[in-house]
């Protein structure tokens, strides 16, 4: 998430959490039923004191029940002005320990959830009020209010009402940007994760790649050395070449590995220079490889120069030599193969068939299971956007074949 997209951070007296916000809302509640209480002692009437004690103790339950303490503290209210009249009142109205009407209005203004609430608390004080001027009560008894007083309580109801709408929409605002925040930094953990998976994956087929296709020339290789090391010494001494130059280019594939984990850059080698690109050249060579282990192998390439990507041309090669080496373990010697790489209309086509040294390729093998080397070529071609198939022949032998849309070089 970049800076200008980040929500910006609230100021520190809005981040208490926990039992600080907690004891600061307590604080708060004890000290408006305090000051209801105090507002109640220039009257000493009858039922002065026990009217707003019972309002001061409304004060301790409006954030959690916001709409009942209103409907409790206009209760009162009522009963405030039913004693207020006749010639000995039991109650003074108006008082001013009626702000607790108001401080029950900003509450649930503040703290409903209900987005109609607000709207209903502030109708509901200004038409009490409104009845309180015009209204005679029952008995005879004389309106609370004076009717040409009516304007300064709206307005005073108005102001306090625009007040708590206000803060309750900095409330909203500051709890969509914590969301958002929250939000935000799941999905970048996600991303993280899915790309330290994506990474492994692709260190993994790497690793499987390079191991596996040089071990497997390896031990067939010193194999038959074993075999005729004394009876043809030029034929024994041709295959320790090969494994060693195969061991070569396996450690240099795996110095490149290591490198890449290091210092995060695939492109050059330890001393700065570009590091050679695997090409479709390399085909060849892996090619030559096995047969020098025992297969007969054909390979037709038909691929302009310059048609694929490096991406394309590497991927494309890690499938063929991942075909040989399960040739190599699975068929063994004597096995032939045949590699074709052919470009049609924007499309890579790749086949490796080969006939298993004559052995009957079981039925019932599900083509989309299989090892590390089968996933590891299909998630390359899907990566690629293409499509791969994979497979037992009819008679002997198996069959992989991969279509990978290409980008023309320019």
């Amino acid at each position: 998430m970049s800076e200008q997209d980040r929500p910006p951070e609230p100021a520190a007296w809005i981040r208490l959490t926990g039992r600080y916000r907690h004891l600061l809302g307590r604080l708060g509640d004890v000290g408006l039923a305090l000051l209801i209480l105090l507002t109640a002692d220039p009257y000493g009437v009858g039922y002065d004191w026990p009217l707003s004690a019972l309002m001061a103790l409304t004060m301790f339950v409006r954030r959690r029940w916001p709409v009942a303490v209103l409907a409790a503290v206009l209760a009162l209210c009522t009963v405030q002005g039913l004693l207020s009249g006749g010639d000995s009142p039991l109650a003074s109205a108006p008082a001013a320990y009626d702000i607790a009407v108001l401080c029950a209005m900003m509450s649930v203004v503040h703290h409903s959830r209900d987005p109609r609430m607000p709207y209903l608390a502030g109708g509901a004080v200004l038409l009490a009020t409104g009845a309180a001027a015009v209204v005679v009560p029952p008995g005879g008894l004389d309106p609370v209010l004076f009717p040409e007083d009516l304007p300064y309580f709206w307005g005073g109801t108005l102001t306090v009402w625009l007040t708590a709408y206000s803060l309750r929409t900095r409330r909203l605002y500051a709890e969509s940007q914590a969301a958002r925040a929250w939000h935000a930094e799941r999905e970048q953990e996600n991303r993280m994760r899915l790309a330290a998976a994506e990474e492994r994956a692709g260190i993994a087929r790497e690793l499987h790649d390079v191991v596996a296709h040089s071990l497997a020339v390896m031990i067939l290789q010193a194999d038959g050395a074993g075999a005729v090391l004394r009876k043809a010494p030029d034929m024994a001494e041709s295959a320790l070449k090969t494994i060693a130059a195969t061991g070569r280019d396996a450690i240099d594939d795996m110095h490149r590995i290591v490198r890449v984990l290091r210092e995060g850059d695939q492109g050059r080698d330890a001393d700065g220079t570009e590091r050679r690109l695997v090409t479709l050249d390399e085909i060849e060579v892996v090619a030559e490889r096995a047969r020098v282990a025992g297969l007969t192998v054909d390979v037709s390439v038909e691929v302009g120069e310059g048609l694929l990507t490096p991406a394309e041309e590497m991927t494309a090669f890690r499938i063929v030599q991942e075909c040989l080496t399960n040739v190599l373990r699975h068929a063994g010697a004597g096995a032939k193969v045949g590699i074709e790489l052919r470009e049609e209309q924007g499309t890579l086509l790749i086949g490796v068939i080969d006939d298993g040294a004559g052995t009957l390729a079981g039925g019932g093998i599900d083509p989309h299971s299989g090892g590390n080397g089968l996933m590891g070529m299909r998630e390359r071609v899907e990566l690629a956007g293409g499509t791969f198939e994979a497979g037992p022949r009819l008679g002997s032998g198996w069959h992989v074949r991969a279509r990978i849309p290409t980008r023309t070089r320019r």
